[in-house]
C-alpha cells in the first residue's frame, strides 16, 4: 500500500510576495534572488510538503522567448533544481516543473508536435540531468500537447513523469478531453501519476479524481486552486481558507487520490491544514479497474468487450478497390476521406479504420493528414491501417488519442518494427495470425500464431488490454470450411484469451452470387461466436438489419425493444418516408458545411449559391451566421468542442473568402474592426489567440496586439484603426486591475470604441464593475457578443 504525499502549493503569489515584479520573468528568480525561491521551498516543507516543485514553469525554451531568455534555459532550470535540493536537505524530494508551452498544435494552432517535443525534451533533460527526482507535467489544456510533453520526458530520461491536466467546469479540458479518456490514453503511454491541477477548487476535482481512479491503474495526483479568485479593493482573494482546504483532502483521497498538494492560492498554510488532515488517515484500498481494451478519440472513450454491445469498424477509408478514392488521395485531396468519415459515424460506425495505401505517394505525409483532418472532424477513434512503419508512425503521432494498429502479425518487420510504437504511443492492437509461411488454415493453427503474437507483444511491454484478436476470414468459394475455420476460432479466441475479437467479413462471399445475402448471413453466425468488433460497411443494410436481429437473439438487444423500433420505423409508407428525405436547399447546404466543418467542400457551395442570384448578405446572414448560432448552442451544451469549432470557424472563412472574391467590395460582408490584446503583465495569451481566431474567421478585421500590452499601445491601436470593439484579456487576478486603467486611458482619449473582457480571472461582477460592455466567457461567446456590440 502506498502512502500519502504531500505536494507544496502555490509558487507564484509566493515570488510575488518575495520581490516579483508583475511581467518580469519567474524564472530568473533563480539566478538574481534564489534565497527568495529557497525560503518558498523551505516554508513548504516545514508545512509538510514531501514533494517540492521547482520554480521552471515557464522555463522551456518557447517559454522564455518572450524574455528574450531562451539561450538561458538550462542555467535557469538547472539553478532551481538545485536550490530545491538545497532547501529539502534529505527531507522532501523534488519534482521538476513544466508547464504548457503557451501555443496550440497544429491543427488547432501554429505549432508542430516536433517543435512541441522538442522544447519539453530540452527542458526534461535539463532537469533531469540537475538531479530531479520527478518530472511534473501540469496545467495542460490540450492533450495532444501532454502526448508530446510525455513522450519527450520519457526519451530524455528514466525518472517518474507525473502528468496532470487542467479541467474547466464541465469536467472536459478546453480542447474537449474528458477525464477518462485521458486517464486511458496517458496510462498506456506509461504516465507514472497522473492527475490533474488548476482551475478548479477541490470539490470540484471531486468526481474528476474518481473518474481517473476508475480508468487507470496507476496513483492519481491532485492540486486544486483555493477556491476561484475574484479581486477586491485591488487585491486577488482566494475564497477558501487552509482549514476547509485540509478537509477537502480527505473526500480527494477518498475518491482515489495518494499525491495531495495545491495550485493557485494555496499558501504554507493550506498545505500545513492539508498534512495535518490526512496525516493519520489510512489510505482507500483502491479498486483497480479491469483490463479491457478500450480506444480513445481527443473527447471520446470506446470499449470493446464480450460483455458489451458490438461495436462497428467503418471500412470505407480504403482506397483498395476504389479507383475514385485513390486518384483523389493520390491527388492530394481529402474531401471524399473526410465525407466518408462523418457519414460512416452517422451510420452507426464506433471506430473508423484509416488506409492511405496508394502507390506512388508519401503515404507517411497522407496518414498524417487524414489523421489530422479525420481526428477534428469526428469523435470516433481511429485504426490506422498501412504495412508501413514510417505511417504508421506519422499516425500515431499526429492523433491525439489512444489508436488501435492494423495490423501486426507474426513477420518478422511487423513485429520488429510495429510493437515498440505501439509501446511508444499507447496503441493497441489488432494481431492478425499470418506469418511467413503464409495463412494458417485451422483454427489449432491460428491459435497457435496467436499465442505467439502476444507473447512477443507481452515481451515488448504491452498487456491484457491491449488486444484485438483478428479471426481471418478466408472464401468459402475456395475452401468449404472457411465459415467453420472462422466460427471455431473466434469461439476458440474467447475460450483460450478472453480478449476481444474481430475480422472484416466480406472475403467470405467472394465469386458468389448475392453476396449481401451470404454476408449478413455469415455475420450473424460469426456475432453468435463471438465477434466482438467487426470491420464494414456501416452503409450496408443487410448487415445493420442482421446485426439489430442478432442483438435481440443473443441478448444485447433486451426484450428486442430496439429492434422493435427500428422495425416501426421501416413501417412508414414508402411515400411518406420518401417525402422526408429531400435534398438540402443552397443555404441548408451552406450552414451545414460550416457545422461539419467542410472547408474544402464550401467555397463551391457558396460560388453556385452566388451563381445563382443569391445575395451576399442572405448567404451571410441565414447561412453562416446562423450556423455558428448553432454552433454556439452545441458549444455551450457540450455537444460541440474547441477543436470542431475551430475547423468550422475555418470553414466560414473560407466562405467568407470565396464571396469577397466574386462579389464586388461593397456588398462584402464586413462585420467590424476589433483590437484584441492581453493586458499589461500578464504574458499569456492563448485564450486570446483562440478569441482572435473565431472573430477573424467569423469577418471581424482583427488588430492582435499580442501579450502583455501597455494601455498606451491598445488606445493607439484603437484610435488609429477606427475599432469597433476592444477586446482585452487577463488570465492573472494580479493583471486584472490594468483592464480598469485600460478602460479609463480609452474614455479619456475620447475613443467610442466598445469594451468586451474575458480571461480566466474574470468575471460577470468585475467586468460590470470595470465599465466594460461585454463579458466574454469563451470564444465562441464572444463572437456572439462581438455581433451585437457592432449593432448597437
Amino acid at each position: 500500500m502506498c502512502k500519502i504525499e504531500i505536494f507544496d502549493g502555490a509558487m507564484g503569489t509566493m515570488l510575488q510576495a518575495g520581490g516579483l515584479q508583475p511581467g518580469a520573468c519567474p524564472e530568473l528568480m533563480n539566478i538574481e534572488n534564489p534565497d527568495v525561491v529557497k525560503n518558498i521551498h523551505n516554508a513548504y516543507i516545514e508545512a509538510g510538503a514531501t514533494i517540492i516543485e521547482t520554480n521552471t514553469f515557464g522555463a522551456s525554451p518557447l517559454k522564455l522567448e518572450h524574455y528574450g531568455l531562451t539561450d538561458r534555459m538550462a542555467e535557469l532550470n538547472t539553478a532551481a533544481v538545485k536550490i530545491a535540493k538545497a532547501a529539502a536537505k534529505g527531507r522532501a524530494r523534488v519534482a521538476g516543473s513544466m508547464g504548457p508551452t503557451g501555443r496550440f498544435i497544429e491543427p488547432l494552432g501554429d505549432l508542430s508536435f516536433d517543435e512541441a517535443y522538442q522544447n519539453f525534451y530540452e527542458q526534461a533533460k535539463a532537469l533531469a540531468e540537475a538531479g530531479a527526482d520527478f518530472l511534473i507535467i501540469e496545467t495542460c489544456i490540450d492533450i495532444q500537447e501532454m502526448r508530446a510533453a510525455l513522450l519527450a520526458a520519457k526519451d530524455a530520461c528514466d525518472i517518474p513523469v507525473i502528468c496532470q491536466l487542467s479541467y474547466s467546469e464541465d469536467g472536459r479540458t478546453v480542447t474537449g478531453t474528458d477525464p477518462q479518456s485521458a486517464a486511458i490514453l496517458l496510462d498506456a503511454m506509461g504516465a507514472d501519476i497522473i492527475g490533474v491541477n488548476c482551475s478548479l477548487g477541490p470539490e470540484e476535482l471531486v468526481p474528476i479524481v474518481k473518474t481517473l481512479a476508475e480508468n487507470c491503474t496507476c496513483p492519481i495526483s491532485v492540486l486544486p486552486n483555493a477556491g476561484m479568485p475574484y479581486l477586491k479593493d485591488g487585491h486577488t482573494v482566494f475564497p477558501m481558507g487552509p482549514e476547509d482546504f485540509g478537509k477537502w483532502g480527505v473526500k480527494l483521497m477518498e475518491a482515489g487520490a495518494s499525491y495531495l498538494g495545491g495550485c493557485c492560492g494555496t499558501t504554507p498554510e493550506h498545505i500545513r491544514e492539508l498534512a495535518k488532515a490526512v496525516k493519520d488517515m489510512p489510505l482507500p484500498e483502491r479498486r483497480l479497474p479491469a483490463k479491457k481494451l478500450w480506444l480513445t478519440s481527443r473527447s471520446k472513450s470506446v470499449c470493446i468487450d464480450k460483455s458489451l454491445p458490438t461495436r462497428l469498424i467503418g471500412e470505407r477509408i480504403n482506397p483498395t478497390g476504389r479507383k475514385k478514392l485513390a486518384a483523389e488521395i493520390r491527388d492530394g485531396s481529402l474531401l471524399s476521406v473526410k465525407k466518408e468519415a462523418v457519414n460512416q459515424v452517422k451510420a452507426g460506425a464506433h471506430l473508423l479504420d484509416v488506409n492511405m495505401g496508394v502507390g506512388g505517394i508519401d503515404q507517411a505525409a497522407a496518414m498524417k493528414k487524414a489523421v489530422t483532418e479525420i481526428a477534428q472532424l469526428t469523435d470516433a477513434p481511429l485504426a490506422i491501417d498501412t504495412s508501413d512503419a514510417e505511417a504508421l508512425e506519422a499516425g500515431l503521432k499526429a492523433y491525439p488519442g489512444r489508436a488501435l494498429i492494423n495490423s501486426v502479425s507474426y513477420e518478422p518487420e511487423r513485429i520488429a518494427q510495429f510493437l515498440p510504437l505501439a509501446k511508444k504511443y499507447g496503441a493497441a492492437i489488432l494481431c492478425l495470425p499470418i506469418t511467413p509461411d503464409g495463412v494458417p488454415k485451422t483454427a489449432e493453427e491460428r491459435i497457435a500464431v496467436m499465442h505467439k503474437i502476444i507473447a512477443a507483444a507481452k515481451e515488448a511491454g504491452l498487456d491484457d488490454g491491449d488486444f484485438l484478436l483478428d479471426a481471418l476470414v478466408m472464401t468459402v468459394s475456395a475452401d468449404k470450411n472457411a465459415c467453420y475455420e472462422v466460427l471455431i476460432t473466434l469461439q476458440m479466441y474467447r475460450e483460450r484469451f478472453g480478449y476481444p475479437t474481430t475480422m472484416g467479413l466480406s472475403n467470405i462471399s467472394f465469386g458468389l452470387p448475392n453476396r449481401p445475402l451470404i454476408n449478413s448471413t455469415f455475420f450473424a453466425m460469426c456475432l453468435a461466436a463471438g465477434l466482438d468488433a467487426p470491420i464494414m460497411n456501416p452503409y450496408d443494410e443487410s448487415m445493420q438489419k442482421a446485426l439489430m436481429a442478432s442483438a435481440a437473439l443473443l441478448g444485447d438487444d433486451p426484450n428486442g425493444l430496439a429492434y422493435s423500433k427500428n422495425e416501426a420505423n421501416l413501417a412508414v409508407p414508402k411515400a411518406a418516408a420518401t417525402a422526408k428525405v429531400t435534398e438540402l436547399t443552397p443555404l441548408e447546404a451552406i450552414k451545414q458545411a460550416v457545422i461539419d466543418g467542410e472547408k474544402d467542400e464550401i467555397p463551391l457551395l457558396v460560388e453556385n449559391a452566388l451563381k445563382a442570384g443569391m445575395a451576399a448578405n442572405t448567404i451571410t446572414e441565414q447561412a453562416l451566421t446562423a450556423a455558428m448560432t448553432d454552433i454556439g448552442v452545441d458549444f455551450g451544451a457540450g455537444r460541440m468542442f474547441l477543436p470542431q469549432v475551430l475547423l468550422s470557424a475555418e470553414t466560414m472563412r473560407a466562405a467568407f473568402n470565396k464571396i469577397k472574391e466574386l462579389t464586388p467590395a461593397s456588398t462584402a460582408p464586413e462585420q467590424g474592426t476589433v483590437v484584441i490584446a492581453t493586458v499589461k503583465g500578464d504574458v499569456h495569451d492563448l485564450g486570446k489567440n483562440i478569441t482572435g481566431a473565431l472573430l477573424a474567421n467569423s469577418g471581424f478585421k482583427l488588430i492582435d496586439l499580442g501579450k502583455d500590452v501597455d494601455s498606451t499601445d491598445i488606445v493607439r491601436a484603437a484610435i488609429e484603426n477606427n475599432a469597433d470593439i476592444v477586446g482585452l484579456c487577463a488570465l492573472m487576478t494580479t493583471t486584472m486591475v490594468q483592464i480598469d486603467k485600460v478602460i479609463e486611458d480609452l474614455k479619456e482619449a475620447g475613443c467610442n470604441a466598445k469594451v468586451m473582457v474575458g480571461g480566466a480571472a474574470v468575471t460577470q461582477e468585475y467586468a460590470d464593475s470595470a465599465g466594460a460592455d461585454a463579458y466574454a466567457p469563451d470564444g465562441v461567446k464572444a463572437v456572439e457578443l462581438a455581433k451585437e456590440l457592432v449593432q448597437k
